[in-house]
């Protein structure tokens, strides 16, 4: 979400707040100022027409409509935050296409760091991968794996807890279950009934990586394994 993105939004949900709690009071105000001068007038014997007649409001009515008014203040808050939350969503948050970055960044990043490169506004991993299509299962047909790179979704696919990838082991290992898979998200150990899902990509000519977080593409089934590497060492969660 870029700071402009994120200003537009935070504007936009004051604006209707601040409307809302306007028009209420405003309708309160009157019907409070009407109530109190037909009061007078009826005190002082001044007729008034039938129209303008307004009974005076009594203590019942003054806290129910009160009550009314703080729910409608209420409801203009929470409406302006949801607006505010799912405005981003619109301009390019998970469910959308997301430019990642350059390739050869993330590439670099991946070899600098020695873990998966990640994307939290996407929720997604972006691992280097140079395996082979192995079986039915071919990513790059797939359109998850292009020039090296592939897209995981950070969801365990047993209960959906986000996937730390541990250095140690050079697996994604689930800290709620013990699920484990390899670098490509292939599934290895744990309760999981299969791979990591992922995303399908796309490289630009400039070199720009987008994400299509819209779709998700079902991870391998078990016993699938394209990279034939074995951990590296010892786990971060030990095994369910």
């Amino acid at each position: 979400m870029t700071p402009v993105v994120a200003l537009s939004s935070g504007i936009v949900a004051a604006i209707v707040a601040v409307v809302v709690v306007d028009l209420f009071a405003v309708a309160f105000g009157l019907s409070f100022v009407r109530a109190r001068k037909a009061q007078r007038a009826a005190d002082a014997g001044i007729p008034l027409p039938e129209a303008a007649t307004t009974k005076p409001v009594s203590r019942r009515d003054f806290f129910r409509r009160s009550l009314l008014a703080s729910f409608g203040v209420f409801a203009a808050q929470f409406g302006g935050m949801t607006i505010a939350f799912l405005w981003p969503n619109l301009k390019g948050g998970f469910g959308s296409i997301i430019n990642a970055g350059k390739v050869e960044d993330i590439k670099a990043a991946i070899a600098e760091g020695g873990e998966p490169f990640y994307f939290g506004a996407g929720r997604f991993y972006v691992v280097a991968y140079d395996g082979k299509a192995s079986g039915d299962v071919d990513y790059a047909a797939e359109g998850v794996a292009v020039q090296g790179i592939m897209p995981l979704y950070q969801r365990c696919v047993h209960l959906g807890c986000r996937v730390p990838f541990c250095k140690q082991s050079q697996w994604f290992e689930c800290p709620c279950h013990g699920s484990k898979y390899n670098t490509a998200g292939e599934y290895k150990l744990g309760p999981a009934p299969r791979g990591l899902d992922r995303f399908s990509v796309q490289i630009t000519d400039t070199g720009d990586v987008m994400v299509d977080t819209s779709s998700i593409v079902l991870g391998p089934p078990r016993g699938t394994d394209t990279l034939g590497k074995p951990q590296a060492g010892p786990f971060c969660v030990a095994p369910g």
